[in-house]
């Protein structure tokens, strides 16, 4: 079996490179590799590689992911979150090969405090949640056999992230403002990783199960509680935190104003994906401690 993973610098792309590994033949592609064509903004380049390396799936773990630059770069944004994935889904169509997406939570405007499941209408609030939207439709428009999982607050223990931010601003302060009215699961790109590796051996087997999920971590917190927790973690392993654990002011998302609407509600459903693949989701926080044990170990 042959594997053609887009997007292997990101953080996602970087566990997936581990995850995927024992299913078959491995073919990782970034958007400057070379002579294969891994450039999303390059259409007919990344379609000859698709028929250049015929896999048997296809993983997408690229993206346009700034979202704040994306509402003054709206046509990249679109050619990256919705046209190279139709591409991709056309291709796979084609090839009869199977397509992994990942997309996210702001295809919906974050209203009310339920969790958001599969068929919840969409109504993005942003360009970015608007292109990702897009790029779905396309997919499931092509035909072709695909996993769509939407999922948010994201997070790896290589690159920069939002917990990695939170330790530096806590060791540099005396006080910090962190937002508190927007509501979600933090999820490490390792869970989304191992999650695509499991659900594709099903998929294999049981191409009834194709469709749209939503893949996060359990629980739920804020902004503002996820900031106190790695802070506290930390804290009580002898960093040498400078703000004290009350001087971290909870706040409104109207304090940090900023191009892109957020999201208030990032809720999302995961039972159809926990029912159909016979999964169990770990809690927001088991993820993150793991995360900050690799960040502070590698920080000695």
């Amino acid at each position: 079996m042959k594997i053609l993973l887009l997007g292997k610098g990101g953080q996602v792309g970087w566990e997936l490179q581990r995850s995927l590994a024992p299913l078959g033949e491995l073919v990782a592609l970034d958007f400057d590799s070379a002579p294969l064509c891994g450039d999303f903004t390059n259409l007919a380049g990344l379609a000859e590689t698709v028929r250049k390396v015929a896999p048997d799936i296809i993983v997408n773990a690229a993206a346009h992911t700034a979202v704040d630059k994306a509402e003054s770069e709206p046509d990249l944004a679109r050619t990256i979150n919705a046209l190279a994935p139709q591409v991709l889904a056309q291709e796979a169509q084609r090839l009869g090969a199977w397509l992994v997406h990942y997309s996210t939570d702001y295809v919906f405007d974050g209203a009310g405090k339920r969790p958001w499941r599969e068929d919840d209408a969409t109504a993005p609030l942003s360009v970015y949640g608007a292109t990702k939207l897009e790029g779905e439709r396309a997919i499931v428009a092509s035909g072709c056999k695909h996993l769509i999982f939407r999922t948010s607050w994201v997070y790896g223990a290589r690159g920069g992230n939002f917990a990695k931010t939170m330790l530096r601003l806590a060791q540099e302060r005396d006080s910090m403002k962190v937002i508190a009215d927007q509501f979600g699961a933090p999820t490490g790109a390792d869970l989304l990783a191992d999650i695509t590796a499991h659900t594709l051996r099903v998929a294999m087997q049981k191409p009834e199960v194709a469709g749209t999920y939503h893949l996060v971590a359990g629980g739920v917190t804020t902004w503002h509680e996820y900031a106190s927790t790695v802070i506290a973690y930390a804290r009580a392993r002898g960093v040498p935190i400078k703000v004290s654990q009350d001087a971290i002011e909870a706040v409104a998302t109207s304090a940090f104003p900023t191009p892109a609407k957020r999201p208030h509600n990032s809720r999302l459903d995961t039972g159809k994906l926990q029912h159909t693949f016979g999964l169990t989701l770990p809690d927001w926080q088991v993820g993150v401690t793991r995360m900050l044990i690799e960040v502070l170990e590698s920080g000695k």
